[in-house]
Protein backbone atom coordinates (compact mmCIF):
# COMPACT_ATOMS: atom_id res chain seq x y z
CA UNK A 1 0.00 0.00 0.00
CA UNK A 2 1.39 3.31 -1.04
CA UNK A 3 0.14 6.64 0.14
CA UNK A 4 -0.25 9.40 -2.43
CA UNK A 5 1.37 12.67 -1.48
CA UNK A 6 0.60 14.57 -4.63
CA UNK A 7 -2.21 17.02 -5.16
CA UNK A 8 -4.81 16.37 -7.83
CA UNK A 9 -4.44 18.53 -10.95
CA UNK A 10 -6.46 21.71 -10.73
CA UNK A 11 -6.64 21.63 -6.91
CA UNK A 12 -4.42 24.15 -5.21
CA UNK A 13 -2.87 23.16 -1.89
CA UNK A 14 -3.60 25.62 0.91
CA UNK A 15 -0.54 26.90 2.74
CA UNK A 16 -0.21 28.97 5.88
CA UNK A 17 0.64 32.08 3.85
CA UNK A 18 -2.37 31.66 1.57
CA UNK A 19 -4.90 30.77 4.25
CA UNK A 20 -6.64 34.18 4.51
CA UNK A 21 -7.26 34.59 0.76
CA UNK A 22 -8.43 30.96 0.57
CA UNK A 23 -10.94 31.51 3.42
CA UNK A 24 -12.25 34.66 1.70
CA UNK A 25 -12.67 32.75 -1.57
CA UNK A 26 -14.56 29.98 0.21
CA UNK A 27 -16.86 32.46 1.97
CA UNK A 28 -17.44 34.30 -1.30
CA UNK A 29 -18.27 31.05 -3.12
CA UNK A 30 -20.63 29.94 -0.36
CA UNK A 31 -22.57 33.22 -0.29
CA UNK A 32 -22.77 33.26 -4.11
CA UNK A 33 -24.12 29.68 -4.07
CA UNK A 34 -26.74 30.61 -1.47
CA UNK A 35 -27.83 33.60 -3.59
CA UNK A 36 -28.24 31.34 -6.64
CA UNK A 37 -30.17 28.78 -4.56
CA UNK A 38 -32.50 31.55 -3.37
CA UNK A 39 -33.38 32.41 -6.98
CA UNK A 40 -33.82 28.71 -7.79
CA UNK A 41 -36.26 28.40 -4.87
CA UNK A 42 -38.16 31.51 -5.96
CA UNK A 43 -38.55 30.39 -9.58
CA UNK A 44 -39.08 26.71 -8.80
CA UNK A 45 -36.51 25.55 -11.35
CA UNK A 46 -32.77 25.40 -11.85
CA UNK A 47 -30.74 27.59 -14.15
CA UNK A 48 -31.45 26.98 -17.87
CA UNK A 49 -34.43 24.79 -17.02
CA UNK A 50 -37.79 25.43 -18.68
CA UNK A 51 -41.03 25.80 -16.80
CA UNK A 52 -42.60 22.39 -16.28
CA UNK A 53 -46.25 23.43 -16.64
CA UNK A 54 -48.13 26.35 -18.06
CA UNK A 55 -49.23 27.62 -14.65
CA UNK A 56 -45.72 27.49 -13.14
CA UNK A 57 -44.45 30.62 -11.41
CA UNK A 58 -43.47 33.37 -13.83
CA UNK A 59 -40.07 34.95 -13.89
CA UNK A 60 -36.74 34.48 -15.56
CA UNK A 61 -33.13 34.79 -14.58
CA UNK A 62 -31.59 37.90 -16.06
CA UNK A 63 -27.88 37.53 -15.42
CA UNK A 64 -26.16 39.25 -12.53
CA UNK A 65 -25.85 42.79 -11.27
CA UNK A 66 -22.64 44.76 -10.93
CA UNK A 67 -20.05 43.34 -8.55
CA UNK A 68 -20.42 44.74 -5.05
CA UNK A 69 -18.37 44.43 -1.91
CA UNK A 70 -19.67 42.91 1.30
CA UNK A 71 -17.58 43.15 4.45
CA UNK A 72 -17.79 40.18 6.77
CA UNK A 73 -15.62 39.41 9.79
CA UNK A 74 -13.28 37.28 7.69
CA UNK A 75 -12.70 40.14 5.23
CA UNK A 76 -14.27 41.81 2.24
CA UNK A 77 -15.72 39.63 -0.52
CA UNK A 78 -17.02 40.59 -3.94
CA UNK A 79 -20.47 39.30 -4.89
CA UNK A 80 -22.74 39.56 -7.91
CA UNK A 81 -26.45 39.56 -7.08
CA UNK A 82 -28.57 37.45 -9.44
CA UNK A 83 -31.23 39.44 -11.29
CA UNK A 84 -34.74 38.20 -11.97
CA UNK A 85 -37.24 39.66 -14.44
CA UNK A 86 -40.84 38.91 -15.32
CA UNK A 87 -42.16 38.98 -11.74
CA UNK A 88 -45.10 41.07 -10.57
CA UNK A 89 -43.12 42.47 -7.66
CA UNK A 90 -39.45 43.24 -7.32
CA UNK A 91 -37.17 40.42 -6.16
CA UNK A 92 -35.51 41.24 -2.87
CA UNK A 93 -32.92 38.81 -1.55
CA UNK A 94 -33.28 37.69 2.06
CA UNK A 95 -29.59 36.80 2.17
CA UNK A 96 -28.19 40.04 0.76
CA UNK A 97 -30.64 42.96 1.01
CA UNK A 98 -30.22 46.03 -1.16
CA UNK A 99 -27.65 48.63 -0.11
CA UNK A 100 -26.12 46.47 2.66
CA UNK A 101 -22.34 46.71 2.60
CA UNK A 102 -21.34 45.06 5.88
CA UNK A 103 -22.71 42.44 8.23
CA UNK A 104 -24.19 43.26 11.62
CA UNK A 105 -21.11 41.87 13.39
CA UNK A 106 -18.83 44.32 11.57
CA UNK A 107 -21.25 47.17 12.32
CA UNK A 108 -21.19 46.21 16.02
CA UNK A 109 -17.39 46.29 15.97
CA UNK A 110 -17.23 49.96 14.94
CA UNK A 111 -18.55 51.56 18.17
CA UNK A 112 -16.27 49.30 20.21
CA UNK A 113 -13.23 50.49 18.27
CA UNK A 114 -14.33 54.10 18.74
CA UNK A 115 -14.88 53.64 22.48
CA UNK A 116 -11.42 52.09 22.83
CA UNK A 117 -9.86 55.25 21.44
CA UNK A 118 -9.50 54.73 17.70
CA UNK A 119 -9.59 58.17 16.06
CA UNK A 120 -11.93 58.98 13.15
CA UNK A 121 -9.09 59.23 10.66
CA UNK A 122 -7.60 55.90 11.74
CA UNK A 123 -10.73 53.81 11.08
CA UNK A 124 -10.06 53.53 7.36
CA UNK A 125 -6.47 52.36 7.81
CA UNK A 126 -7.30 49.96 10.67
CA UNK A 127 -10.25 48.34 8.91
CA UNK A 128 -8.36 47.98 5.64
CA UNK A 129 -5.68 46.13 7.58
CA UNK A 130 -8.22 43.88 9.30
CA UNK A 131 -10.85 43.38 6.60
CA UNK A 132 -8.96 43.87 3.34
CA UNK A 133 -8.64 46.65 0.79
CA UNK A 134 -12.32 46.66 -0.10
CA UNK A 135 -13.48 47.58 3.41
CA UNK A 136 -16.25 50.14 2.78
CA UNK A 137 -15.73 52.75 5.46
CA UNK A 138 -14.76 56.36 4.98
CA UNK A 139 -14.17 59.24 7.37
CA UNK A 140 -17.59 60.70 6.55
CA UNK A 141 -19.22 57.36 7.43
CA UNK A 142 -17.43 57.35 10.78
CA UNK A 143 -18.51 60.95 11.42
CA UNK A 144 -22.13 60.04 10.60
CA UNK A 145 -21.96 57.02 12.92
CA UNK A 146 -20.40 59.17 15.65
CA UNK A 147 -23.34 61.61 15.47
CA UNK A 148 -25.76 58.68 15.70
CA UNK A 149 -23.93 57.26 18.75
CA UNK A 150 -23.94 60.67 20.45
CA UNK A 151 -27.70 61.01 19.84
CA UNK A 152 -28.26 57.55 21.35
CA UNK A 153 -26.16 58.53 24.36
CA UNK A 154 -28.10 61.77 24.83
CA UNK A 155 -31.40 59.85 24.67
CA UNK A 156 -30.06 57.37 27.22
CA UNK A 157 -29.01 60.18 29.58
CA UNK A 158 -32.39 61.91 29.24
CA UNK A 159 -34.48 58.80 29.97
CA UNK A 160 -36.77 58.79 32.98
CA UNK A 161 -35.76 56.69 35.95
CA UNK A 162 -39.19 56.69 37.65
CA UNK A 163 -40.10 53.30 36.20
CA UNK A 164 -36.93 51.59 37.43
CA UNK A 165 -37.37 49.33 40.45
CA UNK A 166 -34.30 49.58 42.63
CA UNK A 167 -33.62 46.26 44.27
CA UNK A 168 -30.75 47.34 46.47
CA UNK A 169 -29.53 50.76 47.53
CA UNK A 170 -26.28 51.23 49.42
CA UNK A 171 -25.45 54.54 51.01
CA UNK A 172 -22.17 55.05 52.78
CA UNK A 173 -21.61 58.10 54.90
CA UNK A 174 -18.22 58.66 56.41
Amino acid sequence: MSESTTVEPGVQAVTWEGLEPWVREQVQGLIQTVLEAEVTELLGRCKSERRAVVDAPAGYRNGHGKPRHLTVKSGTVTLRRPRVRGLEERFESRVLPLFVRRTQEVSDLLPELYLHGLAEGDFDRALRGLLGEGAPLSASTVARLKEKWQAERAAWQARRLDDLKVVYLWVDGV
